[in-house]
């Protein structure tokens, strides 16, 4: 028979058992996802996991009986070895992957029951951050740990791990300097995630863009400007640069709204009139703050700061633009003589002087929310 110079009778009986035992295994291991997924469906902690660890178990099972086969068989089979080797590096990899999936499925738990979308997400906000940057480092680490265990398994690897180690000196030192970049950013990562001066959703400034917190990724940080537009920025930049955080401690916020007028407008009915146009937007105005100042005159003019607090920066933006609107058409209504003028000196003998200056203290205006 022809085949019986390539193939000898133990190599057709193994090549048979390792048929049937991957067949066996992925069926049972259906059947086993399958049960797992209904028995977790009660509790969410476990419907996630399940769900997360079926693909992976379903592939693990019948490697690991594929690779009690080869292990079995006899050592002079033809290309034994090297089916033992790459069964070893898919077993690796497969595990590797099922740890990446429980991390993963870990985090959509956690996610799940600290939702942002809610008034008060401080706290989620918190809980969020910190388990998405570490559970990122655990992956990293994970996927370190899974190559150098493929490393491992072929001999000329260990000994040159071993001769590494042993000569240490100037190849220690270049590897570390290459490595640095990417430790630097997982050290910077753990730091954000301890002390977190950054958040999912916080509202920053920075590089003077106003913008939300979108993603914490291991090297960067996604920052959705009001616009739509995303500027990424390293994560070393949050623990080494100063930025604004308006959301640090909570998303309440103090709005400022700048108008200039004439000395003859009287101050209290404008008061009045921005009490009224606070109590008319609860939606926007919290009830906390609602101050008008004059705070700054010239020769020409006065400047009035109207103070106005709302839940968050978005919601104080539009209080602030309301504000700003009514109070320019209340004075248009009922005080048009009190709008800013320029007077000049046209009395005989006199050169007529126009003030055509523009006023001393121009509106700190921050960036338009989303």
């Amino acid at each position: 028979m022809q085949w019986d110079q390539y193939i000898s009778q133990p190599a057709l009986r193994t090549l048979i058992a390792a048929l049937v035992v991957v067949l066996v295994l992925s069926l049972f291991g259906r059947l086993l996802t399958a049960l797992m997924l209904r028995l977790a469906r009660l509790f969410l902690f476990t419907r996630e996991l399940s769900e997360h660890l079926e693909k992976p178990i379903r592939v693990l099972l019948p490697l690991v009986g594929l690779q009690g086969v080869w292990t079995s068989a006899p050592n002079d089979l033809l290309l034994i070895n090297a089916a033992r080797q790459i069964t070893t590096l898919l077993i690796i990899a497969a595990l590797t992957w099922l740890v990446m999936r429980l991390l993963r499925g870990l985090q959509q738990f956690i996610e799940l029951r600290n939702p942002v979308n809610v008034v008060d997400n401080l706290r989620a906000r918190q809980i969020q951050t910190q388990s998405r940057v570490l559970l990122r480092t655990l992956t990293f680490f994970v996927l370190l740990i899974g190559a150098a265990a493929m490393l491992m398994t072929f001999p000329g690897a260990r000994q040159f791990g071993a001769s590494l180690l042993a000569s240490a000196g100037l190849a220690g030192l270049a590897v570390g300097f290459a490595a640095r970049p990417v430790l630097a950013n997982l050290i910077a990562g753990l730091q954000i995630a301890m002390t977190q001066p950054i958040r999912l959703d916080d509202v920053v400034i920075v590089e003077s863009e106003w913008g939300r917190i979108e993603e914490i990724t291991g090297t960067y940080v996604v920052v959705r400007i009001w616009d739509d537009r995303r500027l990424v920025v390293p994560l070393q930049y949050f623990i080494e640069k100063p930025f604004q955080n308006w959301t640090r401690r909570g998303s309440s916020l103090i709005g400022t709204v700048f108008l200039w007028a004439d000395y003859s407008l009287p101050l209290e009915p404008l008061r009045e009139e921005l009490r009224r146009l606070c109590k008319e937007v609860p939606e926007l105005w919290d009830g906390r703050v609602c101050v008008l100042q004059v705070t700054d005159t010239s020769e020409k003019s006065i400047q009035l700061r109207a103070l106005v607090s709302s839940p968050d920066s978005s919601r104080n933006w539009d209080l602030r633009c309301h504000i700003r609107e009514n109070l320019l058409g209340f004075i248009q209504r009922q005080y048009p003589h009190s709008l800013p003028q320029v007077r000049a000196d046209l009395s005989v003998g006199h050169k007529q002087r126009v003030d055509m200056s523009p006023p001393e203290h121009v509106e700190p205006e921050r960036q338009p929310p989303v």
